[in-house]
């Protein structure tokens, strides 16, 4: 129960709700215990008038007509009261269910970079949603079933001892034996349960896997192999899910063999004791409306337990990030306006999860509105730096400025709001390419969205579609080419309209011609802006202000295009390649 406290917030948050609902689960089973009184009595005086005939016939015909009106106005008023209950009780776990979702997505958008390449896709959405249904169960139906278990059975259990303590026994001696049976049957429920939710957390990675990489699959002609694997996946999650049905299978059965041993037992006890003249025919009648009310609650003993057990084995998973502490922190929530001036002192980093050094000991200083080109093998540390300026990630050694300001002490959200970044592979949303781009900024108007469109030299593309800009773009932006998607994104960091623009290999999938154009259309939209692009190509970074050459996480070069190009080294030999293959 150590990992359920963590929900105590929620029962203080909500308590009001609970108690209430508590209260009305009381009165609601009150009332339904009236019933076996009420038909007790009413047999009783049956029996009453059938052996003495000095009882009035009409006395005991409005005795029982009232008697009739009493349990159908006392089953109205607790059926009312039961739904009253649930809306108490079940509702506020579901409130609490979206609350916790609500925190648990709020935690994924704190954790850094870092942690997504860490955990799987398929794992992150399981806990957010498997692992909280679990828990939501806690706060519902175990609550609401663990008060109707008490109360019914206290009371329940007192009445019939106080009419009749040996029939009671009698009557009681498969309760037991129904309680610990339907135990170790959740116990073996339980684990075959998280087997199965194990085998549909694959199931899922697996397809959203391939959903991704659909154009790999295809154009590699792999599907036989890919439904293999999807097949051979899905048949032992199959034989898991039956494994798990049979021992369910066990549960009603069960429950029923046991109730009717109950009855049959009240039956022969009871009916054994009306022979002696011990009892009266009505409390046997009593009995067995008792020991069906009874049942139930003393089934879902096991039940609940096995619920409790499940909410703590997914609430300990759900923990385990809820607890995890960002590596990227907002120290500060003074408001910070940046102007463009960036410091790189003697900056290194390596990436925990590779282990791999992307730069060591790099130094250089841009003033506001100028351009920066970087550039570098695969894997030369180039994206590092951008991600740095963004504070994706933290140093581990240095000191990164923005404005003379340590980056750590500037205010997270001001500084990632005036950065405009392009990444080489785009992500787009599954919406329209209007919307996509209105995505740098929600109060674009569709003027706004078209100029920075053409900026980005992609208007034309987008009229050339049959809905234009209200085009809904497939999963990731499947619709649109490498290229395009592209260029939307540019048009998504130009509408935004930063103090700080990088642009991360972003014209690597068009061609020169769309090139050229593009780069003299960010020649006016970056005029004034603290500019960074990377790139493999010399067309991008021959204008720069200054050129970064990058190799293993060092800078072995660094100048303005016309003096780079007279030093031997890495810069003249890549310029004097590319001028070659463009003459060929």
């Amino acid at each position: 129960m150590k990992s359920l406290k963590y929900l105590n917030k929620y029962f203080i948050k909500y308590k009001w709700r609970l108690l209430v609902g508590i209260f009305i689960t009381i009165l609601s089973k009150i009332l339904a215990l009236q019933i076996p009184v009420i038909i007790r009595k009413s047999l009783n005086s049956v029996e009453d008038f059938i052996k003495n005939d000095i009882i009035d016939k009409s006395t005991i015909e409005n005795q029982l007509f009232w008697n009739l009106l009493t349990i159908v106005g006392v089953a109205v008023l607790a059926g009312l009261l039961t739904f009253i209950m649930r809306q108490m009780i079940i509702v506020t776990s579901r409130l609490i269910e979206f609350d916790l979702k609500n925190e648990i997505y709020e935690q994924y958008q704190k954790l850094p970079i870092n942690f997504y390449k860490k955990n799987r896709t398929g794992d992150l959405m399981n806990r957010i949603s498997e692992d909280v249904s679990k828990v939501r169960m806690y706060f519902g139906p175990a609550l609401m079933y663990s008060i109707n278990m008490i109360f019914l059975f206290v009371v329940g259990f007192t009445q019939m001892t106080k009419i009749d303590p040996t029939l009671t026994m009698y009557t009681l001696i498969p309760f037991p034996i129904l309680s610990i049976s339907i135990f170790y049957i959740s116990k073996v429920i339980n684990q075959r349960s998280t087997i199965v939710q194990e085998y549909l957390s694959k199931l899922t990675t697996y397809n959203q896997e391939f959903f991704s990489g659909i154009n790999v699959v295809k154009s590699y002609g792999i599907e036989p192999m890919v439904i293999a694997g999807f097949d051979k996946l899905a048949d032992e999650s199959k034989e898991k899910n039956i494994d798990l049905y049979k021992v369910q299978a066990l549960f009603f059965p069960l429950m029923i063999l046991l109730i009717g041993i109950s009855n049959l037992t009240v039956i022969y006890v009871g009916g054994n004791q009306y022979i002696n003249g011990e009892i009266q025919i009505g409390v046997i009648a009593e009995f067995m409306l008792y020991v069906n009310m009874l049942t139930w609650p003393v089934a879902v003993v096991g039940w609940v337990t096995s619920m409790v057990q499940q909410a703590e084995a997914s609430q300990k998973r759900i923990n385990e990030f809820l607890e995890e502490v960002p590596e990227i922190q907002n120290t500060t929530s003074d408001s910070f306006k940046i102007e463009g001036d960036i410091e790189f002192r003697n900056v290194s980093i390596t990436y925990d999860d590779t282990n791999i050094t992307a730069l060591k000991d790099v130094s250089f200083s841009v003033k506001k509105g100028q351009k920066v080109a970087i550039l570098g093998k695969t894997g030369s540390g180039k994206s590092s730096i951008t991600n740095l300026i963004s504070r994706l990630y933290d140093v581990d050694n240095g000191t990164v400025l923005i404005d003379n300001t340590p980056i750590k002490e500037i205010n997270l959200i001001d500084l990632r709001k005036d950065i405009g970044f392009v990444p080489q592979d785009p992500f787009l949303f599954s919406d329209t390419i209007s919307n996509n781009i209105k995505f740098g900024n929600e109060k674009a108007t569709n003027q706004e969205i078209i100029n920075a469109a053409k900026k980005a030299v992609v208007h034309q593309n987008i009229l050339d579609f049959k809905d234009g800009y209200n085009t809904i773009l497939g999963e990731r932006g499947v619709t649109l080419s490498g290229g395009q998607k592209q260029r939307v994104s540019i048009a998504r960091a130009i509408i935004k309209n930063p103090q700080i623009l990088i642009f991360d290999d972003c014209l690597s999938a068009v061609d020169t011609e769309t090139e050229e154009r593009i780069l003299t259309n960010l020649e006016q939209v970056s005029k004034n802006k603290t500019t960074f692009i990377i790139s493999h190509r010399v067309s991008s970074a021959k204008n720069a202000d200054q050129i970064i050459i990058l190799d293993k996480g060092e800078i072995i070069q660094q100048g303005p295009h016309n003096q780079l190009i007279n030093e031997k080294g890495y810069y003249k030999e890549l310029y004097e390649q590319q001028l070659l293959e463009k003459e060929n």
